[in-house]
């Protein structure tokens, strides 16, 4: 049975691992932590909220993480994606707990053409990623009970407080605007559900298999490919066009191909992730009945 203290608790993802907690682990206590409650960046503030609750689980899904935002704003990317996991290990250590670790596919680079695999080497393209291998590399440098997982495409019906909602909502609310939609054809990745990814690390948590993990859905597209599979599933056809990523003007460069291979899941035979598309599915059914 654990403490979980679940660090960022407002956001998309950390409202999937409050119920999925709840469902799949009923006898462990989960405590969520708002902003209100810790400044991940400040070591005393961090230091005495978890000597109060003494956790023997945190799971840390805080980020600083719209891309283009956090390219013109490097210090507090740092302080909240390096320095907040870093004194989450330094005080998980002090209490011989486990620390869970959210990190992302924009470690990487972005020029294989196959999937990344946890060994690859890290080579990120923007502020963000790079803040957040540093986060990693923290983390692994200061406690070794922990979990490193990396995930790619998130999205979930709590939405993104970071970025105004999520990717399908935005597609969604542009096509019943009628508007023309332009979406990026030369990303590839795989878009996850939090609900899926919830799951994957409530099942994770309960093994002593330290170490990185790639926890994504199953499968690749491009953004494109993932905003006509959308429309395609909920039965509209809007005037959709593909750009490049130069056309859309993003102030930061993104990974051409970031997708992940669950490796280390499946060699501890715990893969749960569905494929993308299974995924979508059961997100759409689930979002029109879904009230905060």
């Amino acid at each position: 049975m654990h403490r979980v203290a679940l660090i960022g608790a407002t956001g998309q993802l950390a409202y999937d691992l409050r119920r999925t907690w709840a469902e799949r682990a009923p006898a462990d206590r989960l405590m969520g932590l708002t902003h209100a409650d810790v400044e991940v960046a400040d070591p005393a503030s961090v230091r005495a909220v978890l000597e109060a609750i003494r956790p023997t689980l945190v799971v840390n899904t805080a980020a600083y993480h719209n891309v283009d935002v956090v390219e013109e704003n490097p210090d507090r990317a740092f302080a909240v994606n390096a320095t907040g996991p870093r004194n989450l290990a330094l005080a998980c250590r002090e209490l011989d707990a486990v620390l869970i670790h959210m990190s992302t596919d924009y470690v990487f680079s972005g020029r294989k053409a196959v999937p990344y695999v946890e060994a690859d080497p890290v080579e990120p393209v923007n502020v963000y990623g790079v803040s957040k291998a540093a986060g990693e590399n923290l983390v692994r440098y200061l406690w070794p009970k922990h979990f490193i997982v990396r995930c790619s495409g998130l999205y979930g019906v709590a939405g993104s407080s970071g970025k105004g909602g999520n990717f399908v909502e935005v597609m969604l609310r542009l096509a019943q605007e009628g508007k023309p939609i332009r979406v990026v054809n030369d990303q590839t990745l795989t878009p996850t559900t939090a609900r899926a990814l919830a799951a994957q690390l409530v099942a994770l948590s309960g093994t002593t298999a330290y170490g990185t993990y790639h926890a994504t859905c199953e499968g690749q597209c491009t953004w494109f490919e993932f905003a006509a599979e959308i429309f395609s599933q909920v039965g509209v056809s809007p005037f959709l066009h593909p750009q490049t990523s130069a056309e859309s003007g993003a102030k930061a460069r993104r990974p051409a191909y970031s997708v992940l291979e669950n490796g280390n899941l499946k060699r501890i035979g715990l893969d749960h992730m569905p494929p993308w598309r299974d995924a979508l599915n059961t997100y759409l059914a689930e979002r029109n009945g879904w009230r905060r």
